[in-house]
């Protein structure tokens, strides 16, 4: 399954002094995603994917949050300041389910 969506980048509230970093996958994508893996999880409720934003790429994986009822992908800082990003700004990225 592959995802292309654009989202806001944000600071994850219990780590703001850590600056994890996310963003959130589509709610309807994310539906999709849990029906895809059909419950084979990794630790956290974890699914592996690959990720383009930009010109990077990388292997990580998206974890479930209830309170955004959407999966969350963090973002790291190396990307982040390849790709010239900060919170608050607007990131086109493509996911890659590579659990299924």
């Amino acid at each position: 399954m592959h995802v292309d969506f654009d989202a806001e980048l944000w600071i994850w509230d219990a780590r703001r002094d850590e600056s994890w970093t996310f963003v959130s996958l589509p709610a309807d994508a994310s539906e999709e995603i849990r029906q895809l893996t059909g419950g084979r999880r990794r630790g956290f409720g974890s699914v592996r994917v690959r990720v383009r934003l930009g010109t990077s790429v990388w292997q990580t994986s998206i974890f479930p949050d209830s309170g955004r009822g959407a999966y969350v992908l963090p973002i790291k800082k190396s990307v982040r300041r390849a790709e010239g990003l900060d919170e608050g700004d607007i990131a086109a990225v493509s996911v890659e389910v590579i659990d299924a």
